[in-house]
């Protein structure tokens, strides 16, 4: 499985838990540097942004990929909407969690989100 990391460093525990989760390991580990200038479009630094990740045509349509969605919400938008291009679908994604109680704060894998699986079931209430 290939992990897309747009967000902090993800610590062992948390790949242990997104293997633990997906039933399978992390063969690749991207991590993504992600800073806007938030002065010019997000459109064109998207573009250059998942240029980086670096995966051919035919890896984005066949691989097994999650994506750890970068915190602003603009950014991750627009990164769903190209990366559901490339691939055709879009992409199941790792949803943290503060550790409750922890000092200093932890965060923590809570779930993968199947975004494909959600868009299909909202599919079908469409009338």
């Amino acid at each position: 499985m290939v992990v897309l990391n747009f967000s902090h460093p993800l610590t062992d525990a948390q790949c242990g838990q997104i293997e633990r989760l997906a039933g399978q390991s992390i063969a690749d580990l991207r991590s993504v540097p992600t800073q806007f200038d938030e002065q010019q479009p997000f459109v064109p630094q998207i573009d250059a942004l998942v240029n980086q990740v670096g995966l051919t045509a035919e890896q984005w349509q066949t691989a097994s990929i999650l994506v750890v969605l970068p915190s602003l919400n603009f950014i991750a938008a627009a990164l769903l909407a190209n990366l559901h291009g490339r691939m055709g679908y879009f992409p199941s994604v790792v949803r943290t969690r503060a550790v409750a109680e922890s000092l200093p704060r932890r965060y923590e894998v809570a779930e993968l989100l199947d975004l494909q699986t959600a868009r299909d079931r909202a599919r079908r209430v469409r009338q």
